[in-house]
């Protein structure tokens, strides 16, 4: 898995090195497949439940699932948020990163900056014997203090064999309460956090959520087993 989580933060990388105004979104996506292709590795989300991309890739408002289009062109002020994952000898990877498009906006570096530590939070609590709610609390609380809201129609989730695994994996909850975490567990948290409400509803593609107020959102994710020393990113 680390293996896997590798190769996913390695593309992520070179997606990250091709944001700029001017390119669409699928300008990132050929990036992505061509390097796949030169890896000889397989991509985990393409084909999966007929999704057809390679990447997700979510511009502003749009939360997840976001198909990349060449008639997607970012601006200046935009943001793109970045959704990965392959699969090596049958185990999986999974990340995603929110990259600004330029010069973006005091706000939404805001939104950047508190949705990226919220993950960190979240995996600095994870060590056997901590529960999902302890994570769920510590991602929900940075978010809620800085007065962003955290989605609730996505979740984290288990990660191993199958790119989605139990258990669920929330970003919001009570310290104390789920399910306790076992050294050799591996789960995926993924902080999908809106500027305004957390409310979201899903485009006509049957894919792309985006918030229904229209407010911006950030995403990211880190592939995170669970050892008897605390948690080991495999995905940076």
């Amino acid at each position: 898995m680390r293996r896997a989580g590798q190769v996913v933060r390695e593309v992520l990388e070179l997606v990250r090195s091709k944001v700029k105004p001017g390119a669409t979104t699928f300008d990132l996506e050929k990036a992505a497949s061509a390097r796949l292709k030169d890896l000889g590795v397989k991509a985990a989300f393409k084909g999966y439940r007929g999704y057809p991309c390679v990447l997700c890739t979510s511009v502003n408002s749009e939360v997840v699932h976001g198909i990349p289009s060449p008639k997607r062109v970012l601006k200046e002020g935009d943001i793109v948020s970045v959704d990965f994952g392959v699969v090596i000898d049958g185990y999986y990877g999974d990340a995603a990163i929110t990259v600004p498009v330029g010069s973006i906006a005091p706000e939404a570096q805001r939104l950047l900056k508190v949705t990226e530590e919220s993950l960190k939070a979240g995996i600095a609590v994870v060590r056997p014997g901590a529960t999902l709610g302890d994570v769920g609390a510590a991602v929900q609380g940075v978010v809620e203090r800085q007065g962003f809201s955290v989605v609730r129609d996505f979740v984290g989730h288990g990660i191993g064999s199958n790119m989605h695994e139990d258990p669920q994996v929330p970003n919001f909850g009570e310290a104390g309460r789920g399910m306790k975490l076992k050294a050799g567990m591996v789960i995926a948290i993924e902080p999908m956090v809106n500027a305004g409400r957390p409310d979201v509803k899903v485009l006509d593609d049957g894919w792309t959520a985006v918030a229904s107020d229209g407010s911006m959102s950030a995403h990211f994710e880190h592939t995170v087993a669970v050892t008897a020393n605390g948690a080991r990113i495999l995905t940076e």
